[in-house]
């Protein structure tokens, strides 16, 4: 059976590039989010989200009648949900997006349709989709993890591996992990990807391919965890870390990442938190490196406190001390704030304060009303204005900056971003 209409559930960073990309190949799209306003304004052919080339995709595909957005799901052949797996209190894992949306495209299900889930799980959360379903429409067979007994509707997981500001390339470029829950729902699914997807299929479980998004994540933030913790015991050694790193990895074996204000974004902040919450008494390593990077941006937090004391212990008047803080995307060069450290940073440093805050973000056109105290400002301004520069994202608008500008100020830098020689 041929896929000639794909909807997408969720129009967020991951699901709306997905569906104009499935758009941009001829096939009917329908995007489905519950919230009326993005609707809109995919129906006009415009984005809420910063991405490159995503504009341009999206009016293409509208205009072109191939992508239509709504709130309420209609019948397709393939349904693609891609909504936000965020955390509970005590880091436990939020499913009621994927629930709501597996009961909202329930009755428009017909046999010979797929559903694949997208939004980064828990292990074991494909199985309660199928589960879902067949509670939600007993006339319909769905398949069970391990029987490969013949079904009305296949159910898989096929993770997104995306880098934002990278998305669209991504998509198409990068190899997929096609977890089914049964071996034909993972060739249906593979029969969707390979519409738009140039990598490699990797055919596996649906468990296998839960547990291998969480721990390419887990990975990363593990490594992170190491700089970042290097960088606190060298601080308070007193030793360089980025030098001392530099030296450290012109040994052949070893590639220390650099370190920052912590670990952000809609993935590596939130997903290792499913390992720890399936597995607590094994996960010791993937915890300890959470807590590590969640505790940064207060470390950060607590070196500019203590560049702003050693200024008023010079005799500056507190209140007229102006601090500059440059960046406060989740990472560089992009608009995204989701799970910012540098967002924290700036956060609990204007609650309370009596310095004036600065904020540099090139990428964005206005401030989160959380940050009620701080000012949005050109990189030329905040720099010129600031007693005391801090670099909290490695931005390159940022690398520009001249020694000279910064003369006689307090920097400091937790991104490296200064370190690069100037120019001629």
């Amino acid at each position: 059976m041929s896929i000639t209409t794909i909807s997408v559930i969720g129009l967020g960073y991951v699901g709306l590039p997905t569906a104009a990309l499935f758009a941009s190949r001829r096939v009917r799209v329908i995007g489905v989010d519950v919230n009326e306003r993005t609707v809109d304004t995919i129906n006009a052919g415009n984005v809420h989200i910063n991405e490159p080339e995503l504009d341009m995709l999206v009016q293409a595909a509208v205009h072109a009648g191939m992508l239509r957005a709504t709130t309420v799901p209609e019948p397709a052949d393939a349904f693609l949900i891609a909504v936000p797996t965020p955390f509970q209190e005590e880091h436990r894992p939020d499913l009621d997006h994927v629930r709501a949306a597996v009961q909202s495209i329930a009755p428009v299900l017909s046999p010979g349709a797929i559903v694949i889930l997208e939004s980064t799980s828990p292990v074991g959360t494909t199985e309660r989709v199928a589960r879902w379903l067949a509670a939600a429409r007993p006339d319909l067979r769905f398949p069970v993890a391990g029987d490969g007994g013949a079904v009305d509707v296949h159910v898989a997981y096929c993770p997104e591996r995306v880098l934002p500001g990278h998305v669209v390339r991504e998509l198409v470029e990068n190899d997929r992990i096609i977890g089914g829950l049964t071996p034909s729902c993972s060739q249906r699914a593979a029969e969707v990807y390979r519409i738009c997807v140039a990598g490699r299929m990797h055919i596996t479980d649906a468990r296998t391919a839960e547990m291998c998004k969480l721990a390419e994540n887990a990975y990363r933030d593990v490594n992170i965890a190491f700089a970042n913790e290097l960088s606190m015991i060298c601080g308070s050694l007193g030793i360089p870390v980025r030098e001392m790193i530099a030296l450290a990895n012109h040994h052949p074996r070893v590639k220390i990442l650099q370190p920052g204000c912590g670990v952000g974004g809609h993935c590596v902040a939130v997903d290792p938190w499913f390992i720890v919450d399936a597995a607590p008494h094994e996960a010791r390593l993937i915890r300890t490196a959470r807590e590590v990077n969640d505790a940064k941006p207060r470390w950060v937090e607590a070196q500019i406190r203590r560049a702003i004391a050693s200024l008023v212990k010079d005799g500056r008047d507190e209140s007229a001390l102006v601090v500059a803080l440059l960046g406060l995307a989740f990472k560089p060069n992009v608009a995204d704030l989701r799970e910012s450290p540098a967002l924290q940073v700036a956060l609990a440093l204007s609650t309370p304060t009596t310095v004036r805050l600065l904020a540099v973000e090139p990428n964005i056109e206005n401030l989160p009303p959380t940050l009620g105290n701080v000012e949005l400002a050109d990189l030329e301004t905040a720099v010129g204005r600031a007693d005391c520069v801090a670099v909290l994202v490695g931005h390159r608008d940022f690398a520009a900056l001249s020694r000279q500008s910064l003369a006689g100020k307090q920097v400091l830098d937790f991104t490296g971003v200064l370190t690069a020689p100037e120019g001629p």
